[in-house]
């Protein structure tokens, strides 16, 4: 059973140095299909790091990997990406910029048995 968080979005430096290398590279790969968030919630989840979950928005799911991180409570980052492209809704709302930051998303342990990416 899933749990309901908020999504931001960012840059982080692996993520770019991922792109130098081009979005086909493992290392682009890596620093962009996971999910950080806070300790307690991994905990309530179930969860340890390098496990599955699914990550689903109004707009479409991704499979991401689980990381341990700084956040708050509540609130889940995953950096820009081809795998975070999935969750974004097309409607900007008339600002010209999809809500790459603030989006209600889902949050679930994966049912392919915590293997990791």
């Amino acid at each position: 059973m899933g749990e309901r968080f908020t999504l931001i979005t960012g840059r982080t430096r692996k993520q770019a140095i991922g792109l130098h290398k081009g979005k086909a590279s493992p290392e682009y790969r890596e620093a962009t299909s996971y999910v950080e968030m806070s300790p307690d919630d991994m905990q309530r989840l179930g969860l340890v790091d390098g496990a599955l979950v699914q990550v689903h928005s109004v707009a479409g799911s991704a499979r991401l990997t689980a990381r341990t991180g700084t956040v708050p409570s509540g609130l889940v980052f995953v950096p820009m990406g081809t795998e975070i492209n999935a969750l974004i809704p097309a409607e900007t709302g008339g600002t010209g910029m999809p809500p790459f930051k603030g989006l209600e998303v889902d949050v679930s342990r994966d049912d392919g048995g915590g293997e990791t990416l």
